[in-house]
């Protein structure tokens, strides 16, 4: 008996909940399926299945022994693909959804570098600000921007956590002066996004202060209000990670430092797998590592 190969037998034949359906599976017969149970009970001394015509069900040795088999494939599975992709180069199209953000402020910032390290890796890349589903169009990978990320089907890995900033060009504050308490805010233009909610602005105490996002610009697009901000129009708000080159290169200046509008999670998801590409996992730890980067930056 090949105990590996009865072993992944048995454990599809829980899965799959009948023999039929596992030997479809494994591409075998319903009795090659049949005789690896019935000769690794053998070789236990014990009965793993109760089944009889119409159903089947683990008995206790059974339920141990199947968390047993599962934990023992995932690793030696995991150990295979771990010594074959020390010799593999990540290739092939890597399908990402992105919030409009990230595809036209934040591109720029990671995307050459990534491409330089993994060449042969070829990016498509979707911005759209809607939550994608991602088995049903197609995706490998998903970036998002929100708050803290409620239980899903997908895998969740945390990028980093940005404050959101209010800033507004040098320009600006030449012409309106620099505030210094936020209540001083409601005399400015504010930059709203259309649609959005009204702004609470914590300070370091954890003082809140409500305001009302009202001035002569409205977008729908952070890039638009991004460039309404350059331009000089009003104030604006954004996360570190999007403005915080702007902010070292002097395009852009801070708005009472020491206040947030909370906090924003920049989340990498992709589906759940027993192997994950190695395209996805790649690109998956670059962004860790750049977002690791960009919230300790150097001067």
């Amino acid at each position: 008996m090949n105990q590996l190969l009865a072993m992944r037998a048995f454990r599809c034949i829980v899965e799959c909940r009948g023999f039929s359906a596992a030997a479809e599976r494994l591409d075998t017969t319903h009795s090659t399926v049949s005789r690896q149970l019935q000769q690794l009970e053998t070789e236990l001394g014990t009965r793993l299945i109760n089944r009889n015509t119409r159903r089947f069900s683990l008995t206790t040795a059974g339920q141990q022994y199947y968390a047993a088999c599962v934990d023992i494939l995932d690793r030696l599975d995991q150990a295979a693909i771990a010594v074959g992709q020390a010799h593999e180069s990540p290739s092939g199209v890597l399908r990402i959804s992105a919030p409009m953000v990230i595809g036209t402020l934040e591109l720029a910032n990671w995307l050459p570098a990534f491409q330089q390290r993994y060449p042969d890796i070829e990016v498509d890349l979707s911005c759209d600000d809607r939550f994608v589903d991602l088995i049903a169009e197609g995706f490998d990978v998903a970036l998002r921007i929100c708050g803290p990320l409620a239980d899903s089907s997908l895998v969740a890995r945390l990028l980093t956590v940005s404050d959101m900033l209010l800033v507004a060009s040098p320009a600006y504050v030449a012409r309106h002066g620099l505030v210094r308490q936020a209540r001083e805010l409601t005399g400015h233009q504010l930059l709203a996004f259309a649609g959005g909610s009204d702004w609470l602005l914590s300070d370091a105490r954890g003082a809140i202060t409500p305001l009302r996002a009202q001035g002569h610009f409205k977008a729908n697009s952070i890039s638009s209000l991004h460039a309404a901000a350059l331009a000089g129009v009003g104030i604006a708000s954004f996360t570190r990670a999007t403005v915080q080159d702007d902010l070292l290169s002097g395009r852009l200046v801070q708005i009472l430092p020491n206040c947030t509008l909370g906090q924003r999670h920049y989340y990498a998801l992709y589906p759940h797998a027993r192997h994950v590409a190695l395209k996805v996992k790649v690109f998956v730890d670059f962004m860790t590592e750049h977002y690791r980067n960009l919230s300790t930056p150097t001067r």
